[in-house]
C-alpha cells in the first residue's frame, strides 16, 4: 500500500505536535461553560496555536466539492452537528454537548485529536453517549498493536457501540497522518466488504488517526447549506472522540495524550 513509516525522530516532532494539540484540548474543555459563543472557542484555539509555534490543519483547508475552504482553526460541534462545525455566534448553554476537534503541523509534522465534553448538567443519555464514545476510543488504543488487521480493531469498536445501542456513523472515517494531516489510509470504526478486501495489517512506524463518531440515534447524517457541517440525520446527538497514536513494538502509543495528565479520550 506504500504506507510510510515514521522513523524515530520523526515521531518525536509528531509527539511536540501532540502536545499542542492536548493542551489546546485541554483548555477548551475547561472553558466550555455556558454563555461562551463557539468563535470564542477558536479565538482562544488559535491564540494558543500560535503560540505554540504550530499552524492549524483546518484552516483554508480546500471544500472537497465546490464550496470556499474551511474558515476556521479549529471545527466546534454542537449537539446534532457530527463533525466540522464551523465556529460562530452559536451560544452554548446548559445541557448541550460540544465537541471539539484540533489539528496542527509543528515542525513539518502533524497531531489531530477531537473530544466531546457536556457543558454544565447534560442528560443521563448525552452522558452515556460521551461515555460510550470515549470508551469505543479506548477499545481500538488497547487493541492496537503489530500483526493486527484494521478489521479486528473496527470490529471491537463497532460491536460495543451496537452493544450500547448507539450508532457508528459510516460516512466518514479515520485516517493515518504524518507529514500532511490525511496521509494513505483510511480507517473506518467498522468493517465493511470494502475494507475486508483491502484489510490493513499495522506495523510499527504507521502513525493514525483513530477517531469514533457516535450517534444517539440513527447512524444517517447531512450536510448543512454551508458547505461543511455534517448533522444526524434525526437531529439527535452525536459525539466524537480521537486521538492521532503510533504502533510501537509492545502495542500503541498515544501521541495527543497531555504529558503529566489522564487523556482526554483514551
Amino acid at each position: 500500500m506504500g504506507v510510510r513509516l515514521k522513523s524515530q525522530s520523526e515521531l518525536e516532532r509528531m509527539r511536540a505536535a501532540g502536545q499542542i494539540v492536548a493542551r489546546v484540548l485541554h483548555e477548551l474543555s475547561h472553558m466550555c461553560v455556558p454563555g461562551h459563543r463557539t468563535v470564542d472557542f477558536e479565538s482562544r484555539a488559535a491564540e494558543l496555536i500560535e503560540q505554540g509555534g504550530a499552524v492549524s490543519l483546518f484552516k483554508d483547508y480546500p471544500h472537497y466539492g465546490t464550496r470556499g475552504a474551511y474558515p476556521a482553526s479549529i471545527c466546534v460541534s454542537v449537539n446534532e452537528e457530527v463533525v466540522h462545525g464551523i465556529p460562530g455566534t452559536r451560544v452554548v448553554g446548559e445541557g448541550d454537548i460540544v465537541s471539539f476537534d484540533v489539528g496542527v503541523k509543528h515542525e513539518g509534522f502533524c497531531a489531530d485529536a477531537a473530544v466531546t465534553v457536556a457543558v454544565g448538567r447534560a442528560s443521563p443519555e448525552a452522558m452515556r453517549l460521551i461515555e460510550v464514545t470515549r470508551r469505543t476510543l479506548a477499545i481500538a488504543v488497547e487493541t492496537i498493536r503489530p500483526g493486527v488487521l484494521w478489521s479486528a480493531v473496527a470490529g471491537r469498536m463497532e460491536r460495543y457501540v451496537r452493544e450500547q445501542g448507539f450508532s457508528v456513523v459510516t460516512e466518514f472515517v479515520g485516517h493515518s497522518i504524518g507529514a500532511e494531516m490525511h496521509e494513505e489510509l483510511k480507517l473506518p470504526n467498522f468493517v465493511s466488504p470494502e475494507l475486508l478486501r483491502r484489510d490493513i495489517l499495522l506495523e510499527p512506524g504507521m502513525t493514525l488517526a483513530v477517531e469514533p463518531m457516535v450517534n444517539m440515534g440513527t447512524h444517517r447524517v447531512d450536510v448543512l447549506e454551508d458547505g461543511w457541517t455534517v448533522v444526524t440525520a434525526d437531529r439527535k446527538p452525536s459525539a466524537h472522540f480521537e486521538h492521532t497514536v503510533a504502533v510501537v513494538d509492545d502495542g500503541c502509543e498515544i501521541l495527543t495524550r497531555l504529558s503529566g495528565q489522564d487523556d482526554q479520550g483514551g
